[in-house]
């Protein structure tokens, strides 16, 4: 860990993944592999930002977006954590899947024109 930062959190300055992506997707990967622990304590915003070499407000996003889906818990003071593990979010990805199919069903869209949806709305997010 250098600085504070933990090796899983960096960015990959060739790819074509916005920054903001990578952070998210790396907060993410290490939570639902246990890599990050719940309690795990995340860097405080500016100093990641300023390790990473992204804006304050990137890293601010990617916190309060987690935050909503579940995965992280700001305590004020005491800084941001890991709140859930693998199976927490991907027990509600599957609860919010069952709800998207019976949703689907009771319309009649295809399936085939349903999973196009979703990756449209993915790509979108």
């Amino acid at each position: 860990m250098e600085q504070g930062i933990p090796r899983w959190l960096r960015l990959d300055r060739q790819s074509t993944v916005p920054p903001f992506e990578q952070i998210k997707q790396a907060i993410l990967d290490a939570a639902n592999s246990g890599e990050a622990a719940v309690g795990t304590r995340l860097p405080p915003v500016r100093g990641l930002a300023t390790h990473l070499g992204v804006a304050a407000n990137t890293v601010a996003r990617v916190y309060r977006e987690l935050e909503q889906a579940d995965v992280v818990a700001t305590r004020g003071r005491a800084g941001t954590v890991i709140a859930a593990g693998g199976d927490t979010a991907r027990r509600r990805v599957a609860d919010a899947a069952d709800g998207f199919a019976a949703v689907v069903r009771s319309t009649g869209v295809p399936e085939a024109e349903a999973v196009a949806m979703v990756r449209a709305a993915l790509r979108r997010a």
